[in-house]
C-alpha cells in the first residue's frame, strides 16, 4: 500500500505532465480585450510614467474641488469632521499631533495624481477627465504653498514638482538584513523591564503607574 495519500498521489501525477500539455488552453474565460486592459492600466509613478496628456491650473482646480471634494475634504482641503486632512501639517511630524497631509508627509506628486485618478471623488471613482484631475493636483499643491495660484500642471511639468518631504523617504535597506525567518526568535526573559514609551492619545486609556490597574473605568 502506498504511504502517500490519495490526492498527494493525483498532484504528483499531475505534475509529471508534459510542459507542452500545460501550456494548452482550459476553456476558462478569454482573453482580455486591449480596452480592458487599458482601463486597468493607469498607475502613475514618480517619474511620471503613466501620465494620460492634459493640463489644469489651480483657478479651475478650486472650481471643481469646490463642487466634488469640498464637502468631505473642506473648502481648503483642511478636512471636514472625520474625513482626511489634505493640507497643512508642514512641521508637525516630529509633534505629539503629526498630520500627514500632502505638503508635510506625502514623498510623490504621483501619488496624488494617481489616488484621486483611480479613487476619487468617494462614491464616483473614476468619473473625472484627465484635466480635472490635474486640476485638482494644481489646486492641492498651492493649499500647501507648492506652486503659486496662477500656476498650470501638465503631463510636460509633472515631473519638475517636488513635494517637501521627499528627501526623508529612503530605500528600503531590508533585502541586504537577515529576514525575520533567518533570526532565531527570543521565547524568554527577552527584556530585563518594561517601560511605557508611548500613551494613546485623546482616548486616554493607558493607565497611569500610581493608579490601581484593578480600578474600574467610569
Amino acid at each position: 500500500m502506498s504511504k502517500f495519500p490519495k490526492f498527494t498521489l493525483v498532484l504528483l501525477t499531475a505534475a509529471s505532465i508534459s510542459g507542452t500539455a500545460l501550456a494548452g488552453t482550459f476553456d476558462l474565460g478569454r482573453v482580455a480585450t486591449p480596452d480592458e486592459i487599458a482601463a486597468w492600466d493607469i498607475d502613475v509613478r514618480p517619474d511620471g510614467q503613466g501620465l494620460p496628456d492634459g493640463q489644469g491650473s489651480v483657478s479651475k482646480g478650486e472650481e471643481i474641488f469646490s463642487e466634488k471634494c469640498a464637502s468631505c475634504h473642506g473648502d481648503f482641503a483642511e478636512g471636514v469632521d472625520r474625513w482626511p486632512e489634505l493640507s497643512g501639517g508642514q512641521g508637525s511630524l516630529a509633534g505629539e499631533d503629526p498630520k500627514k497631509t500632502i505638503g508635510s508627509y506625502w514623498p510623490y506628486l504621483s501619488t496624488v495624481f494617481d489616488y484621486i485618478n483611480r479613487s476619487m471623488p468617494f462614491g464616483d471613482a473614476q468619473s473625472l477627465e484627465a484635466d480635472e484631475v490635474y486640476a485638482i493636483t494644481a489646486f492641492l499643491l498651492h493649499m500647501n504653498d507648492v506652486v503659486d495660484a496662477d500656476f498650470v500642471l501638465s503631463k510636460d511639468n509633472f515631473s519638475s514638482i517636488r513635494l517637501p518631504n521627499e528627501g526623508n523617504f529612503i530605500d528600503d535597506p531590508r533585502p541586504d538584513t537577515p529576514s525575520v525567518s533567518q533570526v532565531e526568535p527570543c521565547m524568554k526573559n527577552c527584556k530585563t523591564d518594561v517601560k511605557i514609551t508611548k500613551r494613546a492619545l485623546v482616548l486616554d486609556v493607558t493607565p497611569d503607574e500610581e493608579k490601581n490597574p484593578s480600578a474600574a473605568i467610569d
